[in-house]
């Protein structure tokens, strides 16, 4: 989860950088919108590893899915995620709506989060003795 926050926070900075420049109509770096894609791609990835590791993990130790709200909290990270890496690839210039459905569904994706992380610390404390 920290590194899923981590890079969170990463592309909240590249993707505001590129928004400055954008805006501002400055150059920007050949490397900074293919390292934004990269992390990404890595986040989602990353997503998609904890809903795994959360399902086996779970199913594990009780055998059925659902004790917590913290399931409906990490379907929603990822299907926020997938939405969003969704509208990130059908930004174009014919297609100005999804630049800010994107922006969107990242202020939903780091609420999401948050969520997330707040009901995993519940759930992570039954684990502990």
């Amino acid at each position: 989860m920290g590194l899923t926050l981590t890079g969170y926070g990463l592309l909240a900075v590249t993707g505001s950088v590129l928004f400055y420049t954008r805006s501002k109509g400055q150059e920007q770096s050949a490397w900074l919108r293919p390292l934004h894609i990269a992390l990404g791609a890595t986040m989602v990835t990353l997503v998609l590893g904890l809903l795994a590791i959360g399902i086996v993990g779970t199913l594990g130790e009780y055998g059925t899915l659902g004790h917590s709200v913290h399931l409906v909290f990490g379907l929603a990270v990822v299907s926020v995620a997938l939405a969003s890496a969704w509208s990130a690839s059908r930004i174009a210039p014919e297609r100005p709506w999804a630049r800010s459905l994107h922006l969107s569904l990242n202020g939903v994706l780091g609420l999401t989060l948050t969520a997330v992380g707040l009901s995993g610390w519940q759930v992570v404390q039954k684990y502990l003795p």
